[in-house]
């Protein structure tokens, strides 16, 4: 395993900040890593970097424990923190070279000028890291944490503050990345999880509240069933009140609506095409509706709050 975390808690007072958690991230995943602010997530990463020691439990890169191995990990470490801490009187091309310096990279002008294409930093680098949009200060954050070719990369946020060109970008990169490398990623924005990540953990109150496969997660966490169909006329007040009868009906246009129920999926489809059949309708099409990761991303933390 890349990253191995056993029973880790980490306490501020009397108050926990990770409750006992525990998980295993395997070489070559990509795991997006969340929570609602203040769950755990962070901190959680900053002990995986050695940034700070836990209260109880052991957390494990490439089988080196972070407390006793803590030089060799970081060197296995590649880290890019929430709040992107850069020099910003440094150029970029200097600084990067600087931090080739500290990690000992063979051949670093070489490496800078490969990171430095990777992220897309050409027309930025002979800037000072100051005159840059947080979006390029993002970039530069990127390609110091990749500079030494590190085994295991922890992410935190990595897209914020780029625009939608960049985040693509990003994203294909941090994929591409993913094929060599074990990725933790934090971030807020469920599209990129789903577009990056083979696995998620979700995080509440410092307890790990679920982790798996998207897919797997939408099968446990998702509540009942959703189904669109499309009718050939649009419903009266009447029909709407009689398909309320089945579940929560919400209009998606004038013919088309959907319906959320407790049902099971079959029970759903026959209860909306018996309806159909009672009022003399055509049903044109109907599909069901699979729950977003951001459903299940508030059902897992609103039933912990």
């Amino acid at each position: 395993m890349s990253i191995r975390v056993e029973n880790l808690t980490k306490t501020y007072k009397k108050q926990n900040a990770i409750d006992h958690i525990s998980f295993e991230i395997s070489s070559g995943e990509i795991v997006g890593f969340l929570g609602p602010n203040g769950a755990g997530k962070t901190t959680t990463m900053k002990i995986l970097t050695g940034y700070i020691p836990p209260t109880s439990g052991k957390a494990f890169v490439n089988d080196m424990d972070v407390e006793v191995q803590s030089l060799s990990v970081r060197k296995q470490i590649g880290y890019l923190p929430e709040h992107n801490p850069l020099y910003m009187d440094m150029y970029v091309k200097e600084y990067l070279q600087f931090a080739a310096s500290i990690y000992k990279v063979a051949n670093p002008g070489m490496r800078v000028k490969e990171m430095i294409g990777i992220t897309g930093l050409e027309v930025e680098q002979n800037k000072k890291i100051g005159q840059l949009s947080k979006g390029y200060r993002q970039r530069v954050g990127l390609a110091q944490a990749m500079i030494h070719n590190p085994s295991v990369l922890i992410l935190d946020e990595p897209t914020s503050g780029l625009d939608p060109n960049q985040i693509i970008e990003i994203r294909n990169l941090i994929i591409n990345l993913g094929k060599e490398k074990t990725v933790l990623l934090s971030t807020h924005i469920m599209q990129e999880v789903e577009a990056m990540c083979s696995r998620v953990m979700i995080v509440n109150k410092g307890k790990i509240v679920a982790n798996g496969k998207t897919n797997e997660l939408k099968q446990i966490f998702g509540k009942g069933q959703s189904l669109q169909a499309t009718f050939n006329k649009t419903l009266n007040k009447f029909q709407l009140d009689e398909l309320s009868a089945i579940g929560q009906v919400q209009s998606v246009n004038d013919n088309t609506y959907t319906i959320s129920s407790e049902m099971e999926e079959e029970q759903l489809k026959s209860s909306v095409f018996n309806f159909a059949v009672k009022q003399q309708m055509i049903l044109t099409e109907m599909k069901m509706i699979e729950h977003s990761l951001e459903e299940i991303f508030k059902n897992v933390t609103r039933s912990n709050v």
